[in-house]
């Protein structure tokens, strides 16, 4: 029983290294453990959000979100980020303008 526990604990402690914690926009409990420096394939995003230290968070970071919903959180200082984002914000523009 006790070596079941231990594993889940593990499983919850990875879990919360790789992933933005739940909760509210802007709040403390809405930041990134950690981010990854292996860059994440642009076509599987659909959106970001930056959180940042003035937010209550000790890690800024970018969370881009992917097509099947995951959160992914990554370095805001990283040339990839900034083009994802970049292509991220032209397509939006673009169907904004086309009324999609």
């Amino acid at each position: 029983m006790a070596s079941q526990a231990a594993a889940v604990l593990a499983l919850s402690l990875l879990i919360l290294q790789t992933a933005p914690a739940l909760g509210g926009a802007n709040d403390a409990e809405d930041c990134c453990l950690s981010v990854t420096q292996r860059p994440i394939p642009g076509n599987i995003v659909r959106a970001f959000r930056h959180l940042l230290i003035k937010d209550g968070c000790r890690l800024p970071a970018v969370v881009f979100t992917t097509l099947r919903g995951h959160q992914l959180c990554a370095p805001p200082d990283q040339p990839w980020v900034d083009r994802i984002i970049r292509r991220l914000l032209k397509n939006s523009a673009k169907n904004k303008r086309h009324g999609s």
